[in-house]
Formats: structure tokens, C-alpha cells, sequence
């Protein structure tokens, strides 16, 4: 089954939140006859289900955007590329765990779904197969989970991402009588040991000498050609933040981000009592544990971000829209470095910038600065930057870390096809982290963000006919052929024109006294002759 299902990146999910839920199912289309006036395929067998319910539930470990917001959306809708958010050159996604349910599914097996996919890649849009899924379906119901390890195989990409032991878990039911009426319709789950990204940024030089290159609008040529002797002496290329990452020419080994700690994401469909009537609600829960998250690990400049409260998406459908609900528990991140605070984030304060500089010539004599630049509140050796700034210390920024926390998008509408029911979806990302240049970094045709870094994006949506779900089963009674249509009135006799006719009775008469005079003759005694 998990060849009909593309494990691609979370942020294919979100462009498409504004679609209804059945919209955004990948299951089978139902096909259309190639003759428009053939008979419609055939009414399934037996007794069927009542309850009409659609959900789904996503949820990505890591998502990694190349020049997010970079490259237009091609759409099949004539103008529409005009009104659709841009998208990134590159977008790698990774420990991606869905969930679905959708009872009009044209394919019997694709009623129910579970999915736990080690990753997807899409390039401009475009998502191929990622080998190496776990997936279940149902029908026929599973009455066991599916689980295991879902590594992939090491890629070029290893310099944007590295991963430890990814486990997987899937579960998938469907009654053949009830319908999505069952414990739980689809449940998936992911599980990662440990998380590495961004060794290197791509988008930046991966050569020291940008002369010629390099040219800050504040500086004038004296200091352009300063500060391009200034990077020669950094350990790396900016695309390794000047030698602190780990990428090619340079004496880093550092990740942008890492995990030390086990991160889990959990996606899962049921349906749910409504308080006051017997019908049922199609709930979508997304849920993410973790502990801390890194950022330059192994380097002066380390900081950490506590995960003080797990986020959860929940989206709970009715049928009505007074009564459907978005539940969201927004997370809360401490940021420290160095055993000092450096900002807290939550709905209050969604954003943090940490700049990364280098220092102006003439701070040369000052301590510290080795050959590292400057990120957050210290210098290269671990030193505070408030005391090199006393002494006279003097820096320019040339890009920025910025820390944010995506707020809750959602939307919900009244529908009628293919039932009438009300659906709901939203959406929501625990971390963003982002590198931005600024007006300082004197290089052409620099995207408006570098990189992007998403931990945790979720997306729920449900979809509940009006009333909510119905649990039963639908009693067929066998139908009787239907009376033929009529076919006119009989014809009328023809009338004796001919004396053939009158042939008929007199050749079944004469057949008849036939008959019977062999009969008498051989029921006779026979006489002899007399001379």
C-alpha cells in the first residue's frame, strides 16, 4: 500500500489547509466512465455502514527549507500562481507520522490509513517517492499495530541533515459493518534518537576571498576591503558561519541544530462522543515530545532551547459549527547561552533574533576574537561580549538567527459534497529557526532568508456529516426485478383468406383415425384361409 502514498514534507500539508479535508486526502480518484452514458459502477454487496466521517492528522519531526519563500507556486488554476504563497527552492522533510481516515474512499483499503515515513524531499514543489515507509491500511481491519525502524539510506543530503535510530509505528482499522465506528480509526507515530542539521548553509559562499564579491552598502571602500580581509582570517567560509559549522573547508564539526534528547511525534483519528446524542464527532490530535533542542552544540557559542511545554493540536469536528473546536497547547522554549538567559517564547513573545557579526577593523588587540566571529552574547573564546564592547570593541552584523514560535492558523466551513457536514483545519509549527542576512551583508541575489529550520509542524483536520457520525449498519432488503416495460397491444388474428388453413385440423384428424385403425387391426385374431 505504501507505494500509493508520498512521504513528502509537512509544509505540502500546510499550502494546502485552505482546501477542505477531503480535498487534501491521497487516495485513489473516483474515475470517470469514458462513456458519459454508461451505467454507474455497480452498489457494493451486503450491509454497509452508516457513518460518513473524514480526518487526518500530521505531524514532522524536522522540516529544512533552502531559500524558503523564494520560488513561486505553479498552479493548474489560470492567476492563481499570483495569490499563492511563495515556496522554498528546497524542502527536505524528516520523521513524518499521518494519520487518516475518509469514508467516501473510492478504494475500499484506503479507508483508513497510517503512515510513518522516514522522510520526503520536494524540489520547487515537486515531491518524488521516499523509499523505506511504514504504512497500514484498512480494510480488512488490522487487530495488531505495525512498527520498526524506518532509517534511510545515506544521500548528499547528509550535509543538511543526520539522523540516529528512527522507529516507526502504525495502526489502522476499519469495521466492514460500522464503518469507522472502532477504537481508534488510524494512529502513526515516529521516534528519533538523535538530530543533526545544517552542517553548512548553502545559500551563502563557500569561498573566503570574496573580493570583488563583497560589497557592505555601509562601508565605503576602505572598509569593504577591511572586512574582506577580516573573513580571510575566519576559520570558514560564511557558509559555515565563518568555520563554527562543520561543512566542507571547514575546522568546525558543529551542527546549526541537534537534538540530544529522543524527539516523538504522534498523529491519530477517532471519533469521540458528543455530549447529549448518540452520534459520534471525528476528532484529529497531533502531538510532539521533547526535551531540548541545540543549537551550535560543541561550539563557544552553544545555546539552548528548553521545551518548558509540549505543543498539541487537537481538531474536533461535529458536524455543526457551533460545536466544533480547535484545541491548541502553544508551546513554551527557554533560550540560554552560557548559563545566562536569553529570552523566553510563547504566544506573548513569539520571536528571538540572536545576530551573527564579525568585528571592525581595529579590534584586533582586543581578547578573544581569535578567529571565530560573534553569535548572541560571546565572543569566540566564550567570553562575554558586553566586556569586549566596554573595552571599545566594535562589530558588524551580517546576519541573524531568529528564533520564533508559528501561531495557530485554522479555518472551517459549511459543506455539501460529498456529505453535508461541517470541516475544520488547522495548523501549527513548535520552532522556527531561520537564517537571515541583513542589510550589511553585501552580496547580490541573496534570498530573503538563507535557511530555515522547522521542529514540529502539525496539521489537523476534520470533517463530520451534520449531527455528527452515525454507528450502525444500513439494512439492504433484496430488491425484485423490475416488470418489464410494456410492449403495446397485441396484434390482432388474421382472418381465413386461404382454405391452408382449413389444412391444419384435417391432417392432425386424419394422423389421429390413422392411429387408431392400426390398432384395431393388430388387436384382431388372424383367420386362415379356407380352400
Amino acid at each position: 500500500m505504501d507505494r500509493r502514498l508520498l512521504a513528502v514534507p509537512m509544509s505540502v500539508a500546510l499550502l494546502v489547509l485552505c482546501a477542505g479535508p477531503v480535498g487534501a486526502q491521497p487516495t485513489t480518484p473516483v474515475p470517470s466512465p469514458a462513456n458519459p452514458s454508461a451505467p454507474p459502477p455497480s452498489a457494493p454487496i451486503g450491509p454497509q455502514p452508516l457513518g460518513h466521517a473524514v480526518g487526518d492528522a500530521g505531524t514532522g519531526l524536522a522540516v529544512i527549507r533552502i531559500a524558503p519563500n523564494s520560488q513561486p507556486t505553479e498552479s493548474i488554476i489560470p492567476g492563481a500562481e499570483d495569490k499563492l504563497p511563495k515556496q522554498a527552492a528546497v524542502e527536505l522533510g524528516f520523521g513524518l507520522a499521518s494519520a487518516q481516515a475518509n469514508s467516501e474512499a473510492y478504494l475500499s483499503y484506503e479507508k483508513a490509513v497510517a503512515q510513518a515515513a522516514p522522510g520526503g524531499i520536494a524540489v520547487q514543489g515537486s515531491s518524488p517517492q521516499a523509499p523505506g515507509s511504514l504504512a497500514q491500511t484498512a480494510p480488512p481491519n488490522n487487530t495488531e499495530p505495525r512498527g520498526g525502524g524506518i532509517n534511510p539510506p545515506s544521500t548528499p543530503l547528509d550535509t543538511l541533515l543526520k539522523v540516529g535510530v528512527l522507529n516507526g509505528r502504525v495502526h489502522a482499522q476499519w469495521s466492514d459493518t460500522l464503518g469507522p465506528c472502532v477504537d481508534t480509526i488510524a494512529d502513526a507515530s515516529t521516534e528519533l534518537a538523535s538530530l543533526s542539521a545544517l552542517n553548512a548553509i548553502p545559500t551563502l559562499p563557500s569561498a573566503q576571498d570574496l573580493s570583488g564579491v563583497f560589497d557592505a552598502p555601509n562601508l565605503d571602500a576602505a572598509g569593504d576591503k577591511a572586512l574582506i580581509e577580516g573573513l580571510k582570517e575566519l576559520g570558514g567560509p560564511l557558509s559555515t558561519l565563518g568555520g563554527v559549522l562543520g561543512g566542507p573547508g571547514s575546522t568546525g564539526s558543529g551542527s546549526l541544530l541537534s537534538l540530544p534528547n529522543t524527539l516523538s511525534a504522534r498523529s491519530v483519528v477517532k471519533l469521540v462522543d458528543i455530549p447529549g446524542s448518540k452520534n459520534k464527532a471525528v476528532q484529529s490530535t497531533s502531538t510532539l515530545q521533547v526535551a531540548a533542542v541545540k543549537l551550535l552544540a560543541g561550539t563557544p557559542f552553544e545555546i539552548t532551547v528548553k521545551v518548558v511545554s509540549q505543543p498539541t493540536l487537537q481538531v474536533t469536528s461535529t458536524g455543526d459549527k457551533a460545536t466544533s473546536t480547535v484545541a491548541y497547547t502553544a508551546p513554551v522554549l527557554e533560550v540560554t547561552q552560557g548559563g545566562k538567559s536569553l529570552g523566553r517564547l510563547d504566544a506573548a513573545n513569539p520571536k528571538l533574533d540572536i545576530p551573527v557579526g564579525i568585528p571592525l577593523p581595529g579590534a584586533d588587540a582586543l581578547p578573544g576574537l581569535k578567529d571565530l566571529p560573534i553569535i548572541g552574547g560571546v565572543l569566540g573564546d566564550g567570553s562575554p561580549l558586553a566586556d569586549a564592547v566596554s573595552d571599545g570593541l566594535k562589530k558588524l552584523d551580517l546576519g541573524v538567527l531568529r528564533l520564533s514560535v508559528a501561531g495557530l492558523t485554522q479555518k472551517g466551513e459549511q459543506a455539501t459534497t460529498p456529505f453535508k457536514g461541517y470541516q475544520l483545519g488547522a495548523s501549527a509549527r513548535m520552532l522556527d529557526l531561520q537564517v537571515l542576512p541583513t542589510d550589511a551583508l553585501g552580496l547580490p541575489n541573496l534570498p530573503s532568508a538563507l535557511a530555515q529550520i522547522s521542529l514540529g509542524e502539525q496539521v489537523a483536520r476534520a470533517y463530520a456529516p451534520t449531527g455528527g457520525v452515525v454507528c450502525g449498519t444500513a439494512t439492504q432488503q433484496p430488491q425484485e426485478p423490475p416488470a418489464p416495460a410494456p410492449q403495446g397491444k397485441a396484434p390482432p388474428q388474421l382472418a381465413y383468406t386461404n382454405a391452408a388453413y382449413h389444412s391444419v385440423p384435417i391432417f392432425w384428424t386424419g394422423t389421429a383415425l390413422l392411429l387408431l385403425g392400426v390398432i384395431m387391426v393388430a388387436a384382431l385374431p388372424a383367420r386362415r384361409r379356407t380352400r
